[in-house]
């Protein structure tokens, strides 16, 4: 044997950084971080095209590169990029692959009290949701409400996004005065953030589908009216930004206007929708 052969080198007394549950305890000296900023600015990229595709592979890409640094930190965040992304896309499977990935890291992270649980929580809860599973995410909106409003450094958008998600959550469960009250604290909530009438407009459209769920189509009609009225008002103001985030809003919105009949207001945004995609609209997340 050779006099190189014989050196021992720091990985043959190292142990290797593990990329699972281990990895929190590993060499911090080892464990390599992933650029999160970077990431979601190349997703916001590929999302403003709408090429949900890219966003997969990208995602794929860098978990793999959080689990070969150790970065148990850079793997929670991918995981709770992927179950937004799954839930997009209609990958059921994967997207509760990733939800039970990310509570397993905040268990691992011990992070249970932190604001980061809390969005965890909603993102997986919001996924539930739309796969119709809406008694989990009811519970999982419970603990993401109380670790909000407990915690005095929540962001206003934060809370706005739980208490709408969640009331679609108490629609669905027949907790009609749940999901009202929900609503109400949304819209007063969104009043504080920069840009949020967009946010309200979507709780507006929501509270919309609230009423017919409670009332029906022909006795609450006239509150429906209100409501789509002031959604209507708040998207097609004048001022309002026209970039990727305001044409995903409104690609959203759109067939709500005209399930009620708001054929107009809906082809408008529709058309605005379109004429932002064809350019170099960037999605702010």
């Amino acid at each position: 044997m050779n006099q190189e052969n014989r050196e021992l080198k720091r990985e043959d007394y190292v142990e290797p950084a593990c990329s699972c549950e281990a990895g929190a305890f590993a060499d911090p000296d080892r464990v390599k971080m992933i650029p999160k900023d970077r990431i979601v600015s190349k997703m916001n990229e590929l999302m403003s095209h709408r090429d949900y595709d890219g966003c997969e592979r990208l995602l794929n890409y860098w978990m793999e590169e959080a689990k070969l640094g150790a970065d148990l930190r850079g793997q929670l965040f991918l995981s709770n990029e992927m179950i937004g992304h799954y839930r997009k896309t209609g990958n059921r499977d994967a997207a509760f692959a990733s939800i039970e990935k990310a509570l397993g890291l905040i268990d691992v992270l011990a992070m249970g009290e932190t604001i980061t649980a809390g969005t965890t929580y909603v993102n997986a809860a919001t996924a539930c949701q739309a796969f119709q599973e809406p008694e989990r995410a009811y519970d999982l909106f419970l603990k993401a409400e109380k670790l909000y409003e407990e915690t005095d450094s929540t962001q206003a958008q934060l809370l706005g996004g739980l208490y709408n998600n969640m009331a679609l959550t108490c629609t669905a469960l027949g907790r009609f005065s749940d999901a009202q009250l929900r609503y109400e604290k949304a819209l007063t909530v969104m009043e504080q953030v920069p840009g949020g009438k967009l946010e309200q407009a979507i709780t507006y459209l929501n509270m919309a589908d609230l009423i017919k769920a409670e009332k029906g189509l022909e006795e609450g009609e006239q509150e429906i009216f209100s409501v789509l009225d002031r959604a209507a008002a708040l998207l097609e103001e004048p001022d309002a930004p026209k970039d990727g985030y305001y044409a995903f809003v409104c690609e959203k919105c759109a067939p709500v206007f005209s399930y009620y009949g708001y054929f107009r207001v809906g082809g408008r945004l529709k058309q605005a929708a379109e004429e932002i995609y064809k350019g170099s609209g960037t999605v702010t997340r």
